[in-house]
């Protein structure tokens, strides 16, 4: 599949070969969700805690005899039945992140790719060098390309430093290297944009699943 280069004044400089087997495939659903919904969970910080009856600070002395008061039973006072008393299962740290296959990883990846070509979704752009990391000439940038607008994923091949810190304070601009690409960044953005050396590193990388 062939797809053009756009340079950085807006307009047509070339073409790129984008593999089929990255970026038009049959996509999967399935794969895309299992994807996400791993990395989610991965984000999930799992520390939340509350104290039972053995954690919480408290006397242990009985409230009241066994028998003949007409009360129900009581062990001591930090029983969960007590104000101030401890939670009755309550939540432990825990891990919810949980193994997913490489292959289904990738599958997920190019799944994510094709539907964003298939939408129109994806552009290649030409290497853009920044002499200084000036805000101002990435806006110039966006407004070129017509995508004020938009909430935009670029996905670079090699770190540029000039680029990168003109444009990380856009607060609908995220930028990822090519190597840490994941389905939950493609799917959670309206646009993304290739630099062209990074289409080079996905048709080799992705495709040798």
């Amino acid at each position: 599949m062939q797809l053009s280069v756009i340079n950085l004044s807006g307009s047509a400089g070339g073409s790129v070969q984008l593999d089929d087997a990255v970026f038009n495939i049959e996509p999967n659903d399935h794969a895309i969700y299992l994807d996400v919904r791993q990395y989610l969970a991965h984000q999930r910080q799992g520390t939340h805690k509350t104290k039972e009856r053995g954690e919480v600070r408290g006397s242990t002395k009985k409230p009241y005899r066994q028998k003949g008061t007409g009360n129900a039973r009581q062990g001591h006072k930090r029983s969960p039945l007590h104000r101030h008393g401890g939670t009755i299962f309550g939540p432990r740290p825990r891990k919810y992140g949980f193994k997913l296959n490489k292959k289904v990883k990738q599958l997920a990846r190019r799944s994510a790719l094709s539907y964003k070509v298939k939408e129109n979704n994806i552009t290649v752009l030409q290497y853009p060098s920044f002499s200084a990391p000036k805000t101002k000439d990435f806006q110039d940038l966006l407004r070129k390309l017509k995508f004020e607008d938009k909430k935009l994923l670029f996905v670079t091949g090699k770190n540029d430093s000039n680029f990168y810190f003109a444009g990380r304070n856009l607060p609908n601009v995220h930028f990822v290297h090519a190597s840490m690409l994941n389905t939950y960044d493609i799917v959670n953005v309206e646009h993304v944009v290739l630099i062209e050396d990074a289409v080079e590193y996905l048709n080799n990388v992705l495709t040798t699943a």
